[in-house]
């Protein structure tokens, strides 16, 4: 092991060795090139001494083999230990984050970095296995501990999978907070969980697998339960299992991690959750082997139904429905419309995709209540980030694209919190040095993610906008955008040299980390994770308890898009960033050895590599060119003043003059120390250990001086004393004014009251803190002044109810401001004229009635240019005999479009509609009044339309004609030829309707509306 090859000297006792083992810390490096770094990496490695320091960063080496230095007995030997004292070892790194946290009583977080396969899983575990046996041991803690543990192999059950470059590579990202008390306890923790790879169900390359849990189930399963599930016990049976054509693996033994699995599975905490989670997982099995005929239409059939009587507990009929025809909703009815094949399949896969996706979820949230802490006490945290390294592939997909603009958000992070924060403070402290050149990795970060130019939000354009937008349409408008971009190349945009490289739907992006070339294909699919809305439905349905728990949260009833999944990632990452600026850092930077997992493998053309985008050098410049340690002035002289008999036991000047009495008291030489302007920096840690030694000596000295403790003894009691003293007479003084003021509160304020009076501002001011109203139309639960502040209540009243003012406008989303300023428009058109108005007021609007898949293809190609901004169905009555006629009613940039079916019956321009007109009744009838320069132009147009107050809404904004609305009483004249009049007669009655009268009018009656009450 690594810790015996070194024995257990410290760093400087260790350097005697270096010609042989190497240098514990790179930064005692003779020279700081990248050839004596790679030199001292590889004679550490092949002495199993895999772990190196750069300063307080860990660099670990994937050994690929199992080393004797993760035993409790070593776990024991780094407890408390100064960090260079012993061996470079992650379990060192853990401690000192741990004690540092307990001594500043703040939080840390420990970031883990590195390519897929070169050990960060594994690191986060050593991690958590040494908390679990190195903090303090208390009932709760022993509670808190299992569950952590036994999180791990259930995350990696279920979230982990075999790649080609790793047995077992994390194919979502995990950060855990570890809560801890003020004693140093672990009484907590809470998991965020990043972008699971669902496309694996359904999916997997050549050389990979599903994930874990699939294989484990059924090769390691209970036969009662594979029986139960309907599974056979070979994992050739399941299409979604042998895709990559390697569902055995001889490195794994599914059957021993089923057992591990299963007792982890306790930290669920209910028997009946456990049972309902493998029926999905077998579920989402016999999704996959569901198949598809077609019929002599083109539409697609199942060819094996027995399958579906295994999935989730939901109606087969129904699911059959769902899975070979979309339920379309027109006028109020449902159409069901047959899918092709592709379409079937596509519907199947998004359901396992969408199942399996928001199981994970509902996993990750019953560890987070089985573990979360109760006690409202402040607490510490340690973070530990184990998320997705760096990925190329033969043929990378959304996927890789999404993993490595994660990665490139750490390189950005830690560039901010290690370089330039060093740089920074050095210049802040005036302290003299070189700066380290560095590359800024922005540029990529912003070619990604920059806001309306970024690749991110090109490639939600694509997934938005109406029309036919492809992954190669997707592909084109990235050429159009980023053409110039130096980091960025197509098949189109390359060079004849590179252009070979490349295929034509290929995108390829320079990353921090080297060139990937990403295939678009899938893109838009893959970021619009869509499931039809029927199945959603029927999954809320389900008699699965945590199906109908997930998909009753995905809130099936909403009407608006959901997010894309490239979106919800980049939010996800930015809060993450937001999270752990807040904290204090601490790194471990794994590398792979080698490409093909052997033990004792040493490719130095790799790892140069992968050394390069880690940041390594650079860092490595920065630590050599500064100094270990640095402390402000208070605190420094605070923890070491026993040190010097003139800082002990008070220094009564400057926190720096004390400071430098107390180092050079010490013998610290000038190259050891600079002193900046708040901060003392030390630049050896050797330098810092000798004083804490110094330090701990001398409190053990001082506590065992019998004169000493006599001292503090008496010191104690008189100040206890004093104390007392000075309450009582506090009290005696208090109480004489409290009366006094009391029987003077109604004269002038003067000494006698002025206290209180205060007293009594003071007290109504925390009651009103307390009662205070909650909304802006509460107007009754203000509290009655006293006398004294009836001016200052009233204007506390008008700036509070100004506030809840102000909150009620700023927490508006942009849909609901839109809605409002609608909502405005149509008050200014209506209010107190048409009386069907107030029952309208609280219902919503939407953006259209018709979906564009509901209209004529042939209609939506004619116009598809002016853009279609609003569609409603109407009843459109005949100028002749004024016979209903149902039809399409289209608003665009331009004009307004009469549909019938396939046919454009009537176009009206915006600039020939001289008039609207609508009777004061409750009725939904509009007379659209048109400007005819034609004798053989249609005339004004009759319609009814139910949705009266959001139609003329839409019409009057697009248009521009909200002072063309007019409100009539009684008859309204139209023009059905130039020339010639028809008119519109209104009445009330019992029952609506609406017929040709006598007379030859349209006659529209409608009922009385009874009088109500609205509040607005």
């Amino acid at each position: 092991g690594g810790v015996g090859t070194e024995g257990f000297l410290d760093m400087e006792g260790a350097l005697t060795a270096r010609d042989r083992v190497g240098i514990q810390d790179f930064v005692l490096l003779d020279e700081t090139t990248e050839a004596a770094f790679l030199t001292n990496l590889r004679k550490r490695f092949c002495n199993d001494l895999i772990y190196t320091y750069v300063g307080t960063l860990l660099v670990s080496v994937n050994p690929y083999k199992e080393l004797d230095i993760f035993n409790k007995k070593q776990m024991e030997l780094y407890m408390g230990v100064n960090f260079f004292e012993l061996p470079p070892h992650i379990y060192a790194l853990a401690d000192n984050a741990y004690h540092t946290m307990l001594t500043e009583f703040n939080n840390h977080f420990i970031l883990i970095s590195g390519e897929s396969g070169a050990g960060k899983t594994e690191a986060s575990k050593k991690i958590l296995q040494y908390y679990a046996v190195s903090c303090p041991s208390t009932t709760l803690l022993n509670t808190v501990r299992d569950k952590m543990l036994k999180s791990n192999p259930v995350l990696e059950a279920f979230g982990n999978a075999k790649t080609l470059k790793n047995d077992n590579s994390s194919r979502f990202g995990k950060y855990m907070d570890i809560e801890f008390d003020s004693e140093g306890d672990a009484v907590g923790g809470h998991i965020l969980n990043y972008l699971l790879e669902k496309s694996r169900v359904v999916h997997q390359n050549h050389g990979e697998r599903n994930f874990h849990i699939f294989y484990q189930l059924v090769e390691g399963g209970e036969d009662s339960l594979v029986q139960q599930l309907g599974l056979e016990r070979d994992c050739q049976h399941y299409n979604y299992l042998t895709q990559g054509q390697c569902a055995i693996v001889s490195s794994i033994n599914d059957k021993n991690d089923w057992k591990t699995v299963r007792n982890a599975l306790q930290v669920i905490n209910n028997i009946y959750s456990v049972q309902h989670l493998f029926e999905i997982i077998a579920s989402v099995l016999h999704l996959g082997n569901i198949r598809f005929d077609s019929d002599s239409k083109g539409h697609a059939l199942l060819n094996n139904k027995a399958e579906l009587r295994w999935l989730l507990g939901v109606d087969a009929y129904t699911l059959q429905e769902g899975l070979t025809y979309r339920k379309i909703e027109a006028n109020k009815d449902e159409v069901l419309s047959p899918f092709t094949i592709d379409h079937a399949i596509y519907a199947r896969d998004a359901l396992a995709k969408a199942i399996y996706g928001q199981t994970f979820t509902w996993l990750v949230n019953r560890i987070n209540e089985s573990m979360e802490n109760k006690d409202p006490s402040k607490k510490t945290v340690i973070g530990l980030l184990d998320i997705y390294g760096f990925e190329v592939f033969y043929v990378n997909s959304f996927e890789q694209f999404c993993i490595n603009y994660c990665n490139e958000k750490l390189q950005q992070l830690f560039i901010q919190l290690t370089l330039k924060a060093e740089q920074e403070e050095y210049e802040a402290e005036d302290i003299e040095w070189e700066p380290v050149q560095f590359f800024n990795n922005k540029i990529i970060c912003d070619l990604i993610e920059e806001k309306h130019r970024g690749i991110i939000s090109i490639l939600d354009e694509e997934c938005l906008r109406p029309g036919e937008a492809t992954d190669l349409t997707f592909l084109e408008r990235l050429e159009d955008k980023m053409g110039n971009h130096p980091h960025f190349v197509t098949h189109k945009l390359a060079d004849k040299t590179t252009r070979k490289t490349l295929e034509r739907g290929d995108f390829r992006l320079l990353h921090y980390a080297g060139e990937v070339t990403y295939c678009v294909v899938g893109f838009l699919d893959k970021n619009n994770d869509l499931l039809y809305r029927n199945i959603k439905d029927l999954m809320c349905q389900s008699k699965n308890a945590i199906v109908r728990e997930c998909f009753s949260t995905m809130d099936p009833d909403s009407r608006r898009r959901p997010e894309t999944v490239v979106t919800q990632f980049k939010s996800s990452l930015l809060k993450l960033t937001e999270i752990l600026m807040a904290k204090e850092a601490w790194y471990i930077r794994c590398l792979k050895s080698n490409e093909s997992k052997q033990p004792g493998q040493f490719d130095e053309a790799l790892i140069r590599h992968q050394v390069k985008y880690l940041g390594l050098m650079e860092h490595l410049r920065v630590r050599r060119a500064g100094f270990a340690y640095r402390r402000k002035y208070e605190v420094f002289l605070k923890r070491y003043k026993p040190l010097c008999p003139a800082t002990w036991p008070h220094w009564r000047g400057v926190p720096a003059d004390g400071v430098e009495v107390l180092v050079q008291h010490l013998g610290y030489l000038p190259n050891e120390y600079k002193m900046g302007r708040t901060k003392i920096f030390i630049r050896h840690p050797r330098t810092l250990y000798a004083t804490e030694d110094a330090y701990e000596r001398c409190k053990h000295e001082l506590g065992e001086s019998k004169s000493t403790v006599i001292k503090i003894e008496t010191c104690w009691r008189g100040v206890q004393a004093r104390k007392e003293r000075e309450r009582r007479a506090w009290a005696v003084k208090v109480i004489k004014k409290f009366i006094k003021g009391y029987m003077t509160r109604g004269q002038a304020k003067s000494t006698d009251n002025s206290e209180y009076l205060a007293f009594v501002r003071q007290s109504y001011l925390n009651r009103l803190k307390g009662n205070l109203p909650k909304n802006v139309l509460d107007k009754t639960t203000w509290l009655s002044p006293p006398a004294v502040l009836t001016e200052t209540s009233e204007i506390l009243r008008k700036l509070h109810y100004r506030l809840m003012v102000r909150k009620y406008v700023r927490g508006l989303t942009p849909q609901k401001k839109a809605q409002l300023q609608q909502k405005l428009v149509t008050s200014s058109m209506f209010r107190d004229k048409k009386d069907s108005y107030p029952q309208s007021v609280s219902q919503p609007f939407v953006d259209t009635r018709i979906n564009e898949q509901d209209i004529n293809i042939r209609v939506i190609q004619m116009i598809r240019n002016e853009h279609i901004k609003y569609s409603v169905p109407v009843i459109k009555y005949d100028r002749n005999g004024f016979k209903p006629r149902p039809r399409q009613f289209i608003l665009t940039q331009t004009a307004a479009y009469m549909i019938e079916e396939a046919k454009i019956k009537q176009r009206v321009l915006y600039t020939s509609l001289k008039g609207i007109s609508v009777s004061n009744l409750t009725d939904g009838m509009i007379i659209l009044h048109i400007t005819c320069e034609d004798p053989k132009q249609k005339g004004d147009l009759v319609i009814q339309c139910d949705h009266l107050f959001e139609f003329l809404t839409k019409l009057s904004v697009i248009a521009k004609k909200q002072n063309a609305v007019n409100v009539v009483k009684g008859s309204i004249k139209f023009e059905f030829q130039p020339g010639k009049e028809g008119s519109v007669d209104f009445s009330t009655g019992q029952e609506p309707m609406v017929y040709k009268a006598n007379n030859g009018h349209l006659m529209v009656v409608r009922w009385v509306l009874k009088k109500r009450l609205f509040m607005f």
